[in-house]
């Protein structure tokens, strides 16, 4: 069924009868019945295993029952082979044919790096950006918040001309102080304030996220009533929106703005009559073909005038005709011309775009040109992408999508092959194969990058255009791929996603994004309502049900675990923003119903609470393939050994007597003591393990688990060292070659080298990139060692890591570093930068160092420093960069080239 599924998908461009796509319809419910039956099948035999007392009743009942459910399963697969039989006898007629499993098979190319992604759609707006940046840098005669305005349709690049004004350097400079908020159509309130705020006061996040509605909106007034600033507030939709929000903007020193990015003109001139409105404008048939060429024809043939002729004539014609200047149009078209090499398969994608157009402007949709495209991108896609491009539907508007959690996502909906392949030598998990498929979404345009992780190699968030996500939420809907089940909730009940029969019919998956409410308080320690996943009829409408996500922002999921769930293979309950004074009254401790045990083909499961008390049913949950649980206060019995399928376990708290002995398959393990991996030599079962942090009480714990040889493939490592341990050997740490970040959380020992120094850091691999030091109590300079790593780009040092009162950076010193964070260091008093040191930095973050009495002079010749920011520092040090009533403080020349310089908290 597979098999035809992907022939008749690789011929729909070619035949869209209706039949056909009814009969593609019916094979797919037919194989989504084929799995379900072989599904129940399993949960039947494993629900007659078990152990004591009780497993004998059950296997002595199944001798009984054993030949009837077989009789019953038996017909179900005739039913299924007879209704299967017709269709195949039937597709003949129409030129389908079922075609081998080998021709099927999925033979992914090795893994490449994550490529250079320039700003395609940035062609056409030089007027626009010149007109943008002299409303921002005018100097205002009155004393008022100001507001500039860029208008345009969706896929305009609205959002890529804010981005590039926003981060260009005379901005940076003009303002004290600048953030970036997404509004988006379902606008959250809180989310913008905290978006703001976390901005303004990044170093209090989790203060930040536990604050009331009332107290966010007082915090960031207060906060920006006494600076010049710039806020841009990136598609905003309605009036009502400005209307909820505009009381968190005071007028600000003089010369304060606010960017608006939006599709209606009548939210700018709301927010202020007078506001300066800049239109973009579509592009022209010139600029629409060079965006076009420089996504989809190879650099290679560019000065190759004959043959880019050739293709120049029908992709001007295409841009004309089919994306009528709309830049998002121009580079989803790019995408998907730039996997054809030949101008006949350009004529061919020409006319399959103005096919696919006809419908829908048939319909009468106001981006039909738009869909039309996407249309035809979207059936260009592999067989195997399609599943992982609609899979994004779910994920809420303007959402940063992290694509690790993507990644496993995907492997547990069953969309990546579980065998492990080789390909020129090179292993290649399902995650590596994941990875893969989400590159060549990217390399079509129908997935953003936003962005990259310690690396530069590899996509660490990622997004979907609004435009896209509507077209993928269509094609979820139409395929019953996804469901969106929107809450339903009265002000003075509890919150509920409701899943009817209408909504539901034979969906596999669900997601509830929930919109936002007025709260009702009790007392004075926040909100006590919860919010609820009811069905009408459980055992009716969810029997099939395969994934339940539910992304929400402040509220608590409760979630009960019926039989109606037995098929469950996803269940992720999480908070972006978790509400700290709800949780601590109300939700201290969620005890995770035992019926969780009965879901025996959950591969994926995710939770966020207060307090986590997880039952040993879990143990039952033997095709889980990841564990995440974010909670403060955890609780797990001692059965993790029973999940064979386990890769990526990652709890907020250490388990510290929990017996681990299935680690064969494990990759990321996050919360363990290095005691639990000693016992039985388990750590020698981490073949895979590629992400770990760990704890360890005791020296020789430290020694046992570093010498261990499957050490050498880890590439992320946090190691907490207890108090008690005086002198720990770190030495093996220089063999892990592929390793590159490194976090280590406790006292390094200077030992025997504490004279000399330079040798300190000596156990460091080359290849280390990100290295993060917290507590080190070192008292001799770092940076002596530190500098001379080749490849590092970012360092931390934090909470006492060094206890010395100067600090040198010499030239040609940290040749790679991008960005370095001092933090509690409380005995530097003097830093000194050499000039040519530092050559790359870009990000400066000084926190809370007392007695650090000026900005090192050196930081003049750092001309590629684009951001500092000084946080609980003291006011005399600030002074001294600081321009008051026109004067310049003593430093100020030293940092005159910084675009953008945040002070915050500044202390007596």
């Amino acid at each position: 069924m597979r098999c035809f599924l992907k022939d008749v998908d690789d011929k729909q461009e070619q035949n869209e009868q209706e039949r056909v796509r009814n009969w593609v319809t019916e094979i797919r419910d037919l194989a989504y019945e084929a799995e379900d039956v072989i599904d129940s099948f399993i949960l039947k035999v494993a629900s007659s295993k078990g152990e004591g007392f009780h497993g004998i009743i059950k296997k002595f009942w199944s001798i009984f029952t054993k030949p009837s459910n077989l009789h019953k399963i038996g017909n179900e697969i005739k039913s299924i082979q007879t209704k299967l039989e017709d269709i195949r006898n039937s597709l003949p007629t129409y030129g389908i044919k079922l075609e081998n499993e080998a021709s099927t098979s999925i033979q992914p190319q090795l893994r490449r790096s994550y490529p250079h992604f320039e700003e395609e759609g940035f062609v056409g707006l030089v007027d626009a950006t010149k007109e943008v940046m002299g409303k921002l840098l005018a100097e205002e005669d009155e004393e008022k918040l100001h507001f500039v305005s860029i208008v345009g349709m969706g896929g305009i690049g609205k959002t890529t001309l804010a981005k590039k004004v926003y981060n260009c350097f005379d901005v940076k400079r003009t303002f004290d102080f600048s953030a970036w908020a997404f509004i988006s159509q379902q606008c959250s309130i809180k989310d913008v304030l905290r978006k703001l705020l976390a901005d303004a006061d990044g170093k209090n996040r989790e203060v930040v996220d536990r604050l009331q509605e009332e107290d966010l909106f007082e915090r960031l007034y207060n906060f920006l009533r006494d600076k010049r600033y710039l806020v841009v507030l990136d598609d905003i939709w309605k009036n009502e929106d400005w209307d909820k929000i505009k009381q968190a903007f005071p007028k600000g020193k003089k010369g304060s703005k606010i960017l608006f990015t939006t599709r209606n003109r009548e939210v700018a001139l709301h927010a202020d009559p007078r506001s300066s409105l800049i239109e973009t404008r579509l592009l022209t048939s010139d600029e629409g073909w060079e965006l076009l060429k420089r996504k989809a024809v190879p650099r290679s043939l560019w000065n190759s005038k004959e043959c880019l002729q050739q293709f120049k004539e029908l992709g001007r014609e295409m841009v004309k005709h089919y994306c009528g200047g709309l830049p998002l149009a121009i580079v989803v078209l790019g995408g998907l011309l730039a996997t054809k090499e030949s101008l006949e398969e350009w004529e061919k994608v020409s006319k399959s775009i103005k096919a696919s157009m006809r419908k829908f402007q048939e319909e009468d949709h106001r981006y039909y040109t738009v869909n039309g495209i996407l249309a035809l991108s979207y059936n260009e896609l592999p067989y195997h992408l399609k599943p992982c491009f609609l899979y994004l539907s779910h994920y809420p508007e303007d959402w940063e999508i992290s694509t690790k959690k993507l990644i496993r996502l995907w492997i547990a909906e069953g969309f990546i092959s579980p065998s492990v392949l080789e390909v020129e030598g090179e292993e290649l998990l399902m995650e590596d194969v994941a990875e893969e498929y989400l590159e060549k979404l990217i390399s079509r345009c129908l997935v953003q990058v936003e962005r990259q992780d310690h690396t530069g190699k590899h996509v660490k968030t990622c997004r979907i255009h609004d435009l896209l996500r509507d077209f993928c939420l269509l094609k979820a809907r139409d395929e019953k791929f996804m469901g969106i089940i929107p809450s339903a909730k009265n002000e003075n009940e509890d919150c509920i996603f409701r899943l009817t029969t209408t909504s539901s019919g034979k969906l596999r998956r669900i997601a509830g994004h929930l919109d936002q409410g007025r709260p009702r308080f009790d007392g004075s320690l926040g909100k006590r309502y919860v919010s609820m996943f009811v069905c009408d009829d459980l055992e009716k409408q969810c029997s099939k049900l395969h994934s339940i996500l539910l992304c929400q922002d402040e509220l608590v999921v409760k979630l009960a675990f019926p039989n109606a769930f037995k098929l469950l293979r996803v269940l992720n309950l999480v908070r972006k923003n978790p509400d700290f004074w709800y949780s601590l009254q109300y939700a201290r401790k969620w005890r995770v119903p035992t019926e969780i045990g009965n879901l025996i083909h959950l591969r994926y499961l995710a939770l966020e609470w207060f307090i986590v008390i997880l039952p040993r049913s879990i143990g039952n949950l033997n095709s889980l393939q990841t564990l995440y649980v974010r909670a403060p206060g955890l609780k797990v019995p001692n059965v993790l050994f029973k999940l064979k399928s386990l890769r990526h376990l990652s709890v907020g708290k250490c388990l510290d007597s929990v017996q681990i002995d299935i680690l064969e398959n494990i990759i990321t393990l996050k919360g363990i003591a290095a005691k639990s991996l000693i016992k039985k030599n388990m750590v020698l079962k981490l073949t895979k393990i590629q992400s770990l942090a760990i704890e360890f009480e005791k020296s020789e714990e430290v020694e046992v688990i570093l010498k261990s040889n499957i050490f050498y493939g880890l590439r992320s490592l946090r190691m907490v060292i207890g108090k008690s341990i005086s002198d720990p050997e770190l030495g093996p740490l220089s063999n892990c070659h592929q390793l590159s970040k490194l976090r280590i959380d406790g006292e390094i020992p200077e030992g025997l080298h504490s004279v000399s120094r330079q040798n300190v850091f000596e156990f460091l691999p080359t290849n280390i990139l990100t290295l993060d030091l917290i507590g080190s109590q070192l008292k001799h300079d770092p940076m002596s060692s530190l500098e001379k790593l080749p490849q590092l780009r970012t360092l931390y040092l934090r909470g006492r890591s060094y206890m010395g009162s100067k600090m040198v950076c010499s030239a040609n010193g940290f040749p790679q570093l991008n960005h370095l964070d001092l933090e509690n260091l409380s005995e530097l008093e003097e830093w000194e930068i050499q000039e040519d040191a530092m050559p790359r930095l870009k990000t400066l973050c000084l926190l809370h160092i007392p007695k650090l009495r000026m900005v090192p002079e050196g930081l003049k010749h750092v001309k590629t420093l684009q951001k500092l920011e000084l946080w609980f520092m003291k006011s005399s040090f600030v002074k001294r960069i600081q321009v008051i009533d026109g004067r310049e403080g003593e430093d100020f020349f030293k940092m005159r080239h910084i675009p953008s310089i945040t002070v915050m908290h500044t202390k007596d």
